[in-house]
């Protein structure tokens, strides 16, 4: 693993093997993935792989926590607009459909109960206490916080990369996509408002 910081040349190599191996593991799962064609679509070597990220599984690991932290980063959850959230969710699948496919292939592979992760890495604290919060000030139904949590998320992937009856694209039109939007903006409205 890396200790010391990378040179230019280093940078670009290990933010061009997080990027193939994105997709590599993306389409192909853990089991799947294969090192030959991350580094040879990352020109570079295994040797230089393996300085970075230790094993296969390191590198899985490295990217599949990256995109835990993107998606907290880049769509953050306003538990006072729980509908607005899952809205959010469902465009960022849509942008990146890679991240919630390595969500599923590490449920699949390696977590098959219980939380995705274990305890020391899960990014939910957050969440839940914002969940909680709103609960408290009357604007969001009673229940456990991460039960309502994992509601609203499985809701905003009704349509997405791993859906078992429909999985949407950004190609599609926009009209459609503006149906789903308001479709699920309600459903959560009505599933998660107090009262």
């Amino acid at each position: 693993m890396v200790d010391q910081p990378l040179t230019s040349r280093g940078a670009a190599t290990y933010k061009r093997i997080l990027e193939v191996a994105t997709q590599e593991f993306a389409e192909h799962g853990i089991a799947g993935a294969r090192i030959e064609r991350i580094v040879a679509a990352a020109r570079t070597n295994k040797a230089q792989l393996y300085a970075y990220f230790g094993s296969k599984e390191g590198l899985f690991d490295a990217i599949f926590f990256g995109s835990l932290e993107r998606i907290v980063n880049v769509v953050p959850i306003d538990a006072t607009d729980l509908a607005d959230w899952a809205v959010r969710l469902y465009d960022e699948y849509l942008r990146r459909p890679d991240l919630i496919r390595l969500a599923t292939w590490a449920r699949l592979e390696r977590r098959p109960t219980g939380h995705l992760v274990d305890d020391p890495d899960r990014l939910d604290d957050g969440k839940l206490r914002a969940i909680a919060d709103a609960q408290t000030a009357g604007l969001v139904r009673e229940g456990d916080p991460f039960d309502l949590m994992a509601m609203v998320i499985a809701m905003s992937m009704a349509w997405s990369p791993v859906s078992n009856v429909y999985a949407a694209t950004d190609q599609e039109p926009s009209e459609l996509h503006e149906q789903r939007r308001a479709l699920l903006r309600e459903s959560v409205r009505r599933a998660m408002t107090a009262g």
